[in-house]
């Protein structure tokens, strides 16, 4: 039977990888890498890097395929992703039934942990529900960013007896929640902290975590967030894309 593995390889950093990843790396034939485009060709080549740090004595290929583009004007969020998901699910099933053998393993390298903010589960179990190719699959869990964050920064993540609340970027515009003093970010595109005006709250951001172009702030939030931003934009129009996470702690004070 085919099967599938959904790697997380961790933050940027090659390191981050853990031994699981790496014997489950050794067992591939065949891994599918989705195309975003020239201005995010890094991410490509760093997982050649990868494969080509921690492969050895054995043969695979590596197949790319165009990713399709999020419809970002759909007046609903929902319908946008949903719809995307299933261009992308037409595309997976192809990959697995014209580029697998029967008997070949196929992966699929994901940035971070597969379990936290990336579809590519999701689309995989949707695939595997309709029945129309036969494979099984198995996640490896990876690195996150925000456990990269928090070791760059030298912070727990929890503070003691409290709870971390975990977002998107999109959900942070709307406020924050009632009665959590930690809130992890990610997925934000638009710098939706500027949103937050409580004079009390510390951000601990960082973009590119793990690699070389690692860029770390933190501090006061209102007395910090024109650099954040004024640094942000920079990196993105200097690279193409840019990753970034960052914690909101409210102040001891």
């Amino acid at each position: 039977m085919k099967k599938i593995f959904l790697i997380g390889i961790g933050a940027g950093n090659p390191e981050h990888l853990t031994v699981q990843a790496i014997n489950a790396l050794n067992e591939v034939d065949v891994f599918f890498v989705m195309d975003k485009g020239q201005e995010k060709e890094d991410l490509i080549r760093l997982r050649w890097e990868v494969c080509q740090r921690y492969i050895k004595n054995k043969s695979y290929r590596m197949v790319e395929a165009a990713d399709p583009a999020r419809d970002r004007a759909a007046p609903s969020y929902a319908r946008a992703v949903e719809a995307w998901h299933e261009q992308r699910a037409i595309i997976y099933e192809r990959l697995i039934k014209q580029e697998l053998g029967d008997e070949e393993c196929g992966a699929f390298l994901i940035w971070g942990d597969p379990c936290l903010y990336d579809s590519t589960l999701r689309i995989i179990a949707r695939i595997a529900a309709k029945g129309t190719v036969t494979f099984d699959y198995e996640v490896i869990p990876g690195i996150s960013s925000i456990q990269a964050l928090a070791a760059a920064h030298r912070i727990p993540l929890n503070r003691i007896g409290k709870s971390v609340h975990i977002t998107t970027g999109r959900n942070l515009a709307e406020g924050l929640p009632n009665g959590i003093d930690d809130v992890v970010v990610m997925l934000d595109g638009d710098c939706a902290f500027k949103s937050v005006k409580d004079p009390e709250i510390d951000i601990y951001w960082g973009a590119y975590i793990g690699t070389k172009d690692e860029m770390l702030i933190s501090g006061n939030l209102p007395k910090r967030m024109r650099d954040i931003e004024t640094m942000r934009v920079e990196a993105k129009s200097s690279k193409g894309w840019i990753m970034d996470t960052y914690l909101l702690r409210k102040s001891k004070g």
